[in-house]
């Protein structure tokens, strides 16, 4: 699933491409993927596109007269960008913006169709609206270093609500870095921890940015798990102390940790149903 490193480089690379440029032509290919219904994507056809930015996980494309199209790429999310725009409608195929020369195709790899777009008028938020505070927002390291919760920091960095940006790729990534289980409860955490957490994810976060500033064209690849040193890499050594990483698969997910840096040894059973380690 692409994150906030990838997110944030993929808007980047679409401002400098697309804005000024104006909206003349968007294909629903999905259905599914157009969450709102007022206005119409038709509705911003001739506007300006006055930028990209992004907010959590979401692509942000900014048009004169205040309306905003999101895009959420969800697990298997992609897009191309095409120089002459297209007519064709390739498998996965979600939406088609077309700026002038330039088309941008939404499309979505897997069966699963979760990747959606949301047309907001002016002034309002949408999904927005209920997003946590960012890595690099003050707010974010409050949160961490005097929050008490009883839920997992593993379960917390996922949680868009509490904070936004950051999924299950870097959470793996961050907690191994900080050598904090993930199956810890924040409020379990010393001071000391919690301040390794917080330098943990943001120093993750800002290192995946500059690799991701590299990246040519849109997003097309339809893996992305390489880019990860911890996520997706179990049974592979551990880059602190060579320990094979374990995981624990769950039905939507799997968490990846080293046993000997992050659980004091323990190994947690590969099954759902398993205690899980503090």
């Amino acid at each position: 699933m692409p994150e906030l490193p990838e997110m944030q480089a993929l808007s980047e690379r679409l401002d400098a491409r697309l804005s000024g440029r104006a909206l003349s032509r968007s294909d629903l290919l999905g259905f599914s993927s157009l969450k709102t219904f007022a206005p119409t994507p038709e509705d911003l056809h001739g506007t300006t596109l006055e930028g990209v930015g992004r907010r959590g996980k979401y692509l942000v494309l900014r048009f004169t007269g205040g309306r905003r199209i999101l895009v959420h790429l969800s697990q298997g999310g992609r897009m191309d960008l095409e120089v002459p725009p297209k007519a064709t409608k390739p498998r996965g195929s979600l939406a088609r913006l077309v700026f002038e020369d330039t088309g941008l195709l939404i499309r979505e790899h897997g069966t699963q169709r979760k990747a959606g777009r949301w047309v907001l008028e002016e002034g309002d938020d949408g999904p927005l609206a209920t997003l946590g505070p960012e890595p690099d927002d003050p707010r974010f390291a409050a949160l961490f270093l005097e929050g008490d919760s009883s839920r997992q920091v593993h379960t917390l960095l996922r949680d868009q609500h509490f904070v936004a940006g950051v999924g299950r790729g870097y959470a793996d990534d961050a907690l191994n870095r900080a050598k904090i289980s993930p199956f810890s409860s924040l409020r379990a955490l010393s001071r000391a921890e919690r301040e390794l957490l917080v330098e943990a994810v943001r120093s993750v976060l800002g290192e995946a940015l500059e690799r991701e500033r590299a990246r040519a064209g849109a997003l097309s690849e339809a893996r992305l798990g390489e880019r990860f040193l911890v996520h997706n890499r179990a049974g592979e050594p551990c880059l602190t102390c060579a320990e094979p990483l374990r995981n624990v698969r769950f039905e939507s997910h799997e968490v990846v940790y080293c046993p000997r840096c992050q659980t004091k040894g323990k190994v947690l059973a590969d099954r759902r149903l398993s205690r899980l380690l503090r």
